[in-house]
């Protein structure tokens, strides 16, 4: 196979894994960052290619099949938009934009040009995500009723030093619920409503210490989600797969589907049904673990972003369903913070930001 030539922007620590991925498939090559830093300066002097004080000035000077995008979420918009403009296919980090009506501009744009546009929910990848979604929707757990999820875990001190992770921004609901929401939506189908209660009384900071999410789905299907970052626990998907060195591993699911005919702990995968057909509370319900293989995400959605460059494959993830768990994500933000009930149409709540 031909190699494929990547260019990065954003070259700080969330480019940094990207480049960790791409190193490790050999027909996958990054030559070209664009990032102004010193630091960018640095690492690209170190691997012989060339640094860019920009995205247009590297699109516009680099040879290039795709553009992976892990600059601020204020900056995605500018990016994606100039990566297009240039006719790259594009993997934009998480959330795609920082607000609806510029994910809106991205997918439009997009169609316009005839380009394709990834969003780097890297969940998607994993194989036990694959099945929990196969497991959902072939009905072996009957048809799903509800789903249980929380991500809580206490953040050290040193994290709120800066005073902008104190604000509404830097909140659990922003910085971790869309994770959460785009996994339940792959594996379960779109959000159709939600609502929410807060508490800030730990530390009395303008973000959030604790909230409890009520969640609809389409398939008639109700949810509730719990996160905090204030709560010493061993439940988030981070711990239960260990997926990042920095947080110690528990093994500890986070997510329960709860079915007609059964139930499914996820990410680790444990199956709870009856042997009896019409099984019910007065039989023995047994788990069946299944296996699934532990990979890197990364480097799964790297393949994936040349092979869809390539016109290979059609993208996992692609604007439009970005758009969408940005959607819920904000929704959510937005029922937490002035206690109403949000509906979301199918093609996305149209309102923007934190109103």
């Amino acid at each position: 196979m031909d190699t494929f030539r990547i260019g990065l922007i954003g070259a700080g620590s969330i480019g940094a894994r990207h480049i960790k991925a791409i190193d490790e498939v050999a027909h996958i090559e990054l030559v070209a960052i664009a990032d102004p830093s010193p630091a960018a300066s640095s690492l690209a002097a170190a691997r012989g290619i060339p640094v860019f004080v920009d995205a247009d000035s590297m699109l516009s000077g680099a040879d290039i099949e795709a553009v992976i995008i892990a600059t601020p979420t204020e900056r995605h918009h500018a990016d994606v938009m100039t990566a297009l403009k240039h006719r790259k296919t594009v993997l934009v980090e998480k959330p795609i934009t920082a607000t609806m009506a510029e994910a809106d501009e991205v997918t439009r744009y997009a169609a316009a040009q005839g380009c394709k546009v990834l969003v780097g929910h890297q969940r998607r990848y994993y194989p036990c995500a694959r099945t929990a979604r196969e497991i959902i929707r072939s009905g072996r757990i009957g048809s799903l009723m509800a789903v249980s999820g929380q991500w809580t875990t206490r953040k050290d001190d040193e994290y709120y030093a800066p005073e902008w992770r104190r604000d509404i921004k830097a909140g659990p609901i922003l910085t971790n619920l869309i994770h959460e929401i785009d996994i339940l939506r792959y594996i379960c189908g779109d959000i159709t409503s939600v609502s929410a209660e807060i508490t800030h009384h730990d530390q009395q900071f303008a973000k959030e210490d604790a909230v409890a999410i009520s969640l609809k789905f389409a398939n008639q299907a109700v949810g509730s989600f719990l996160l905090s970052d204030r709560t010493p626990t061993p439940w988030t998907w981070e711990m239960a797969l260990g997926e990042n060195v920095k947080f110690p591993k528990t093994g500890m699911n986070a997510i329960r589907f709860l079915g007609t005919r059964g139930a499914l702990e996820f990410p680790n995968l444990v199956l709870w049904r009856h042997s009896e057909e019409n099984g019910n509370w007065h039989h023995k319900i047994r788990p069946e673990v299944i296996e699934t293989p532990f990979i890197d995400a990364y480097i799964a959605q790297c393949e994936h972003l040349c092979a869809v460059a390539r016109g290979l494959e059609e993208p996992i993830i692609d604007a439009l369903n970005g758009s969408r768990s940005l959607d819920a994500t904000l929704a959510a933000a937005r029922a937490a913070g002035d206690g109403t009930r949000i509906t979301l149409s199918q093609g996305g709540d149209q309102q923007d930001g934190l109103s």
